[in-house]
């Protein structure tokens, strides 16, 4: 067999070689094909960079050759004589065109300083309804002087419902338990010591705070109690809680302006277990 440069017995990727050495071998597992493919990627690879080297030092004069043509691109000038004769003569017995409309005038009422006197400033009394003034009515009537008007009561099914005002969260004066903080505490403590605490939390050891929500109204009284944050695992104190906040007797108002008013109050009970 002749021996040829890539089909060389002395190379490792020859072909003729790689037949007698993967004669009776595996040849899936990738070596028999990369040595069977090896001089064609050696020769693609050739050719990659020569042709690569071939672009890069032909770079420069490519460039010149693009700006060399952008340069002879010729840009079309107008260069027609321009029309510099007199414009012709005004007709003076053309009239003049009208003038443009004057712009919209905004109406304005003058102001009148007011004028500062020692005089004393005498008031009409208001009018007093008498028998003789007319009445007052949806419509104007002319009566005979003998009629006796009596006004419509209505159908009695208009029902005027009454508006309440939302809670307040921050006023001047806070609304309070009687008796003051101290006193607040001591009420909650005896009501939750007559109940007890639940027993499958004392028995779990689960201990915590519960945060509640209510409104003290006008009348010093609590409601819409509300359960803001549980005990986690106990829910026997969260239904305790709610349970003692509802009991409570009526609270200071709460007042702003001088005026009582509806506030919204949060308040923690703490379970801690001794």
């Amino acid at each position: 067999m002749a021996e040829s440069l890539f089909n060389n017995w002395s190379s490792v990727v020859a072909p003729v070689r790689n037949d007698i050495v993967f004669e009776d071998k595996n040849k899936i597992y990738g070596a028999y094909d990369l040595r069977k493919n090896h001089n064609r990627s050696v020769a693609i690879a050739l050719l990659i960079t020569c042709a690569s080297f071939v672009f890069i030092v032909s770079l420069p004069a490519i460039i010149d050759w693009i700006n060399n043509k952008m340069e002879e691109v010729e840009v079309p000038v107008d260069i027609s004589p321009l029309d510099l004769t007199a414009p012709p003569p005004i007709d003076e017995a053309e009239p003049p065109p009208p003038p443009p409309p004057p712009p919209p005038v905004m109406e304005t009422v003058k102001f009148t300083p007011p004028v500062v006197t020692d005089e004393e400033v005498v008031e009409d009394p208001p009018p007093v309804q008498t028998e003789e003034t007319p009445q007052i009515s949806t419509e104007t009537v002319e009566g005979t002087g003998d009629d006796i008007i009596i006004p419509d009561e209505g159908t009695g099914n208009n029902v005027v419902e009454a508006v309440i005002e939302a809670p307040l969260t921050i006023v001047e004066q806070m609304p309070e338990f009687i008796g003051g903080e101290e006193a607040r505490q001591k009420w909650i403590s005896n009501e939750i010591q007559k109940v007890g605490y639940p027993a499958m939390e004392k028995e779990g050891g689960v201990q915590g705070t519960v945060y509640l929500t209510f409104v003290v109204e006008k009348d010093g009284s609590i409601t819409d109690v509300k359960l803001l944050r549980g005990v986690p695992g106990g829910p026997g104190y969260d239904k305790l809680a709610l349970a003692v906040a509802k009991k409570m007797p009526n609270w200071k108002v709460g007042k702003q302006n001088g005026r009582e008013v509806r506030v919204q109050f949060n308040m923690p009970i703490k379970f801690k277990l001794n």
